[in-house]
């Protein structure tokens, strides 16, 4: 057990897995966060429209 142990602790196959995972989550969380914020501008865009059409004025 303490043999396997060691080999995981010298592994750089793990850390780079877990590095890897650490980019593609960042790059999720942008990616969320600026479609959040398209899609706020975008509602915001097609309520301005909708105003507009109902209220001809």
């Amino acid at each position: 057990m303490i043999h396997v142990l060691r080999q995981l602790a010298r592994s750089r196959r793990g850390a780079t897995a877990v590095e890897y995972g650490l980019i593609l989550s960042l790059v999720v969380l942008t990616m969320l966060a600026a479609l959040q914020g398209l899609a706020s501008t975008t509602t915001g865009m097609w309520n301005n429209v909708s105003d507009k059409v109902q209220n001809p004025h």
